[in-house]
């Protein structure tokens, strides 16, 4: 199943191509514009913020909580009617150790807030400054 798309790509490897390429565009200019430093640290607007930057080119969804049910491969997602009050929680889960910021992505993780591209969002968010593959 391919997503729909504000690129009207209808072939998927094409989409991950055009996907690819402009989340990595999107992630360079988050730091070098220094808009990196507006997103909240450790809680999901935050983490919106940076998923709407990086795919509001591509999907209609970027940085809004999916309206759907998702999983990948056996693992399931958070359930909608779920959604919400872990992610809650996961705002106040504490981040002063490395330790804790693990604890804490793996959560955001096993949420999955997004229909799709949650990771690259959540390694831009935790990573070390310098978008993926760049």
């Amino acid at each position: 199943m391919i997503l729909e798309n504000k690129l009207n790509i209808t072939d998927q490897i094409e989409l991950a191509k055009a996907e690819e390429k402009i989340s990595k565009q999107k992630a360079r200019q988050l730091f070098d514009s220094g808009d990196i430093h507006k997103v909240a640290v450790g809680t999901f607007a935050g983490l919106a913020y940076i998923h709407a930057y990086l795919f509001d080119d591509i999907y209609d969804f970027a940085g809004k909580i999916r309206d759907v049910n998702i999983a990948k491969g056996t693992t399931a997602f958070a359930r909608i009617m779920y959604l919400k009050p872990p992610l809650k929680n996961i705002d106040t889960m504490p981040q002063c150790t490395f330790d804790e910021i693990i604890e804490k992505y793996i959560e955001m993780n096993i949420a999955h807030p997004f229909r799709e591209d949650n990771g690259r969002a959540e390694r831009e968010k935790y990573g070390h400054g310098e978008p993926e593959g760049l």
